[in-house]
């Protein structure tokens, strides 16, 4: 009889190279020389149809999401195939050198509705206007793997009332909130005409550059990146961009490294600095609010925000596998990630259910299964449902892996 076909692969991914990323750290972990200081945004582990991973095997360089689509769900598993379709999240490491956009994610039956509604339209695809590219909800879960600064969700009452307060050009907006609320509130920044936007932001906006020259700002002070949205071209004092009003309105919060947090839909959030692991479903809908040169479509965010206060809830992971893992908490179906640390002769035992992505993010490791793979820092494999493998460290390692829920794949 002849031998089980292999269902564990090495991968490459796919490197985006958006002005906002950083020159080094990606270069390092990929071992790509960067002598024209390119900017390495992000690199992306999945089967995105934008840029998919690669299969890497002897005589074969096939794209992961065609491999997965030709193997009629006997890749995914029936479960996991029938409910996804395909590999239902994206991996990526993101090196953050300036702030991102203001951005909220659909639920996915706002995707569903609003892909519908812009074909009716006849808004094409790929029109810098359109909102709603698939019909997938794109939750988000990071960690972070260094200082990490974001925007995650309103700020609770009293803290954004003393914002309001505390900065002169905002205290007009007070009976605002007073009387609607954070919709209210938000929705008169929005929809702000020019002029007073000009009115509210430009004072501000000259007094925080006067205090970032004097360098009396601190990154947890909302002022710090006021100031570095102006330095950096995402806003000009002639024509201040609305993001800014976002940058106070919402929580700043810092995250160490392993710790993270989920990005549900609805909640309002930008990245600001660090370098962190992204899991999240594989979808291109994203509604901006602000600090972006791309479409804002400020009626559509206002009907998908969610206005009302946020506790950010930094996640700490909890410890499996005799403490080798640490499992990220995240209520969807499409996504499971985990760290895990070897640093022990004990290695590590997979059982994937669906579809494990794991990326060696430092040290060396030996995998073993239905096929034997040696990876170093900034490689990956796949294995697909039914493959038990191994990891086995060659010297002290790092991982994060990827995962479909067992519930999910389990169709239960």
């Amino acid at each position: 009889m002849p031998p089980a076909p292999s269902r564990i692969f090495e991968l490459k991914g796919s490197v985006r190279n958006y002005p906002w990323g950083g020159y080094d750290f990606i270069p390092d972990l990929l071992g790509i020389p960067n002598r024209n200081r390119q900017p390495f945004a992000e690199y992306w582990l999945g089967a995105h149809p934008q840029a998919p991973s690669r299969i890497l095997e002897e005589g074969k360089d096939l794209p992961l999401d065609q491999m997965i689509s030709e193997s009629r769900g006997a890749l995914l598993g029936p479960k996991a195939q029938g409910r996804f379709g395909q590999l239902p999240y994206l991996l990526k490491i993101l090196d953050v050198r300036e702030m991102l956009s203001i951005q909220v994610h659909p639920s996915r039956q706002e995707a569903e509705k609003g892909f519908i509604r812009e074909n009716l339209a006849g808004i094409p695809l790929d029109a810098p206007n359109r909102n709603y590219r698939d019909t997938n909800h794109k939750p988000e879960v990071m960690v972070a793997l260094s200082e990490f600064w974001l925007l995650h969700g309103f700020r609770p009452v009293p803290r954004l009332v003393q914002v309001l307060r505390e900065i002169p050009e905002f205290r007009s907006l007070i009976p605002v909130f007073e009387k609607e609320g954070y919709f209210g509130l938000y929705r008169e920044v929005m929809e702000m005409d020019g002029e007073s936007l000009r009115h509210l932001l430009q004072p501000l906006l000259g007094r925080v550059m006067r205090l970032d020259r004097e360098g009396r700002l601190q990154k947890h002070d909302p002022a710090f990146w006021a100031a570095r949205a102006l330095t950096s071209g995402m806003t000009t004092m002639d024509q201040p961009d609305r993001g800014i009003f976002s940058i106070y309105f919402f929580n700043i919060v810092r995250l160490l490294p392993g710790e993270g947090i989920f990005q549900a839909a609805g909640v309002p959030h930008a990245y600001l600095e660090g370098r962190n692991v992204e899991l999240m479903a594989s979808s291109d809908n994203v509604l901006r609010g602000g600090l972006t040169s791309k479409h804002v479509d400020s009626a559509e965010l206002l009907r998908r925000t969610l206005f009302s206060e946020t506790i950010p809830q930094v996640l700490l992971g909890y410890a499996t596998q005799e403490g080798m893992e640490k499992t990220y908490s995240c209520p969807v179906p499409d996504f499971s990630l985990s760290s895990i640390h070897l640093h022990t002769n004990e290695p590590y035992r997979g059982n994937s259910g669906g579809a494990d992505l794991v990326l060696v993010l430092s040290g060396s490791v030996v995998v073993t299964g239905s096929r034997n793979l040696t990876l170093a820092r900034g490689q990956s494999f796949i294995a697909f449902c039914g493959e038990q493998y191994q990891i086995q460290r060659q010297e002290e390692a790092l991982l994060f892996r990827a995962s479909i829920p067992e519930v999910a794949a389990s169709g239960l």
